[in-house]
């Protein structure tokens, strides 16, 4: 497996297997293919299989399908309540009293997977206190969230 994917899903304190012969990687991306779809593959391919994520000027950004992956793992994770996960794809940081659950990982500068509810991983984030200690004010920094890609393709038009 790439060492990048790996080293990203320690971040959350997490380990992913991945079948390292059905992982190709394209110029910067990487995809997971099923045993069939990598026999039919060419070398000329632009997508094919699950997007895991690229790599860009030396820093791995994750797909939404790699950090899925990753959150049905053990490792380090918050539930919001629904105002929060509204807010939070909204591109909204996330503030401690919206905060459900803590599972892993509650000390300052730690990554953290957010989900809802319904453990739908909504994106990720970095702490920016220790949980135990914050009780107002901004608890997770948004790094990346389900909304980002709408908020870019406004951008664009």
């Amino acid at each position: 497996m790439s060492n990048q994917i790996r080293d990203f899903a320690g971040q959350f304190g997490t380990r992913i297997e991945i079948d390292e012969n059905l992982m190709v990687k394209r110029a910067n991306r990487y995809f997971l293919l099923t045993e069939d779809l990598k026999r039919h593959i060419r070398d000329d391919f632009f997508f094919a299989g699950t997007y895991l994520g690229e790599t860009r000027n030396g820093r791995f950004l994750p797909s939404f399908n790699l950090l899925e992956m990753i959150s049905h793992q053990k490792g380090n994770r918050v539930i919001v309540d629904e105002k929060t996960e509204w807010l939070f794809i909204c591109g909204r940081d996330i503030f401690a009293r919206g905060i459900v659950d803590v599972v892993g990982a509650s000390k300052k500068g730690d990554y953290v997977l957010v989900l809802n509810k319904h453990r739908e991983c909504l994106g990720f984030g970095r702490l920016e206190c220790d949980l135990d200690k914050k009780k107002e004010g901004v608890a997770i920094r948004n790094i990346l969230d389900l909304g980002d890609f709408l908020r870019r393709e406004t951008r664009q038009t």
